[in-house]
């Protein structure tokens, strides 16, 4: 194996001995000239080119893209989780020749927020019971026109068959059956009732006063509920 070359070259004896007599034997500046030119030629290094790869540019993807992932193919988002709360639709029930309310839980499922659990306990209670040890005093053809929770409470609009059909106390207990189920998730909520776009101000033929926003305290209070 040979040794590799030193990168500063030194001139050799003979040729540093045959200049030094040039010197000598001419006293000449040229002479020496010549000398110092050949002495920098000499200990001047010998270049070594390198054959240098040009640097391999790092593959650039899209801000959220993950490196195995091809550009332009669509990213698969996982579906958002689901919110399951327990909650109370409440029917009627009688007990010793009176009407009371009888809840019954049931399991909600939901994407949304607490507002859309509580339209969907309001929509259960419209469609009727699927138990027959319940009943409702709610129309059959009563439908929810909006539901929305609000800062001020739950907002509820249902439409004009919610007030047809039986008296004052039929008008009582459904309007309890719609209060107590909008308010399962929190029994101080206030709740705003309106037929057809209308705030409901009267119970039965008899004109009962209803004072919005409907809550259980003062539902209690006024119809002994």
């Amino acid at each position: 194996m040979q040794d590799h070359e030193p990168s500063t070259r030194r001139l050799p004896m003979g040729v540093v001995a045959g200049i030094s007599v040039l010197i000598l034997a001419t006293g000449s500046a040229v002479a020496w000239w010549g000398w110092t030119t050949i002495s920098r030629n000499a200990s001047a290094p010998t270049a070594t080119q390198r054959s240098e790869s040009p640097p391999v540019e790092e593959p650039k993807f899209p801000p959220g893209v993950s490196e195995p992932t091809q550009i332009g193919q669509p990213q698969t988002k996982p579906a958002p989780a689901g919110t399951e709360k327990t909650l109370q639709v409440y029917w009627i029930k009688g007990s010793g020749g009176e009407i009371e309310l009888a809840p019954v839980p049931v399991k909600l499922s939901s994407t949304g927020d607490s507002g859309s659990l509580l339209k969907a306990a309001t929509e259960q209670l419209l469609a009727g019971p699927a138990n027959s040890t319940v009943v409702t005093t709610i129309p059959r053809d009563t439908q929810l026109r909006s539901f929305a929770v609000r800062d001020d409470g739950v907002h509820i609009d249902l439409s004009k068959e919610f007030t047809t059909g039986g008296g004052t106390a039929s008008m009582t207990a459904r309007v309890a059956q719609i209060l107590y189920t909008a308010t399962s998730l929190n029994p101080n909520a206030q709740v705003w009732l309106s037929v057809e776009g209308e705030p409901l101000k009267t119970l039965g033929g008899e004109g009962l006063l209803i004072e919005q926003p409907l809550t259980r305290k003062s539902f209690e209070q006024e119809f002994s509920f």
